[in-house]
């Protein structure tokens, strides 16, 4: 199936893995980019998730929260309300609509899920859909999901104004199957996979950096720091990360299993 596409997102790992560990937000812009091209969409998205402990009983989307997005074209997706019409808002105050549960059904798979396929026609009859994505022309979201754990999961959406067909899906689905380190690499850089708390804005771009050579008074400078402000958020880094040093937050990136013991990691990191 799809031979001549198969090689295609072959090469596209390739190019992918040539990006630098510290290049994680121009990776997943080039993979969005060309992965849209290859679908024929007109955008796309990835957003990492993040179950939160405690208090699920009464909540219908079991303590998951979007903990951060990116888009390849924001401003396609913007309305007065935000992204996506501001859908992520109603998301964290649980103001339920049909389409927040598809991601809930086999949560915790490597799964597809889509707004066409998983919902009655008469949803996009509803204010809903035009106010969140029938604004901006979204005649369809594809969605791939990939868990790293049971309480960490990478989403990469498809925003298409035609309908998307099966093998199409099928081709996205296999292009993103196959880079789990990938997925792995996105989320850590957010803070959201072996942190204690996802990162800030500000902490988010200071990470991408301390995985350079780069020392912290030339990051103060690249990002038009002071230098006591960039150490307080190397600090801060290192302690969500439950590393005591530069050495141990890149060995976080060395591959390491989703389940490593970050107490074991930081009595390593204390000197003999």
């Amino acid at each position: 199936m799809f031979d001549g596409s198969r090689e295609e997102i072959h090469r596209l790992w390739d190019e992918l893995s040539d990006f630098d560990t510290s290049q994680s937000q121009e990776a997943v812009l080039s993979l969005m980019a060309s992965l849209a091209e290859l679908a024929g969409v007109e955008n796309s998205t990835w957003a990492g998730a993040i179950r939160v402990a405690g208090g699920h009983e009464r909540d219908p989307l079991r303590g998951w929260r979007v903990a951060t997005t990116v888009a390849l074209q924001p401003l396609a997706l913007q309305s007065e309300d935000g992204l996506l019409g501001g859908v992520l808002r109603l998301w964290e105050r649980r103001e339920i609509d049909p389409s927040f549960l598809l991601p809930m059904e086999e949560v915790g798979t490597f799964r597809t899920y889509s707004l066409r396929r998983g919902l009655p026609a008469d949803w996009f009859k509803t204010p809903f859909y035009q106010r969140h994505y029938g604004f901006c022309g979204i005649y369809d979201v594809i969605f791939i999901a990939f868990p790293l754990n049971d309480d960490c999961e990478s989403h990469f959406g498809f925003y298409a104004r035609h309908p998307v067909a099966d093998e199409t899906i099928a081709q996205l689905a296999y292009a993103l199957r196959g880079i789990k380190w990938f997925h792995r690499h996105l989320l850590l850089s957010h803070g959201l996979l072996m942190a204690s708390a996802p990162l800030t804005a500000t902490e988010h771009r200071v990470l991408q950096l301390l995985l350079t050579e780069m020392t912290e008074k030339r990051i103060a400078r690249e990002l038009a720091l002071g230098v006591s402000a960039t150490h307080r958020h190397v600090v801060a880094i290192y302690r969500k990360f439950g590393v005591r040093s530069r050495a141990g937050l890149i060995s976080l990136w060395l591959n390491h299993p989703a389940g490593l013991d970050m107490n074991a990691l930081a009595a390593q990191e204390q000197p003999d």
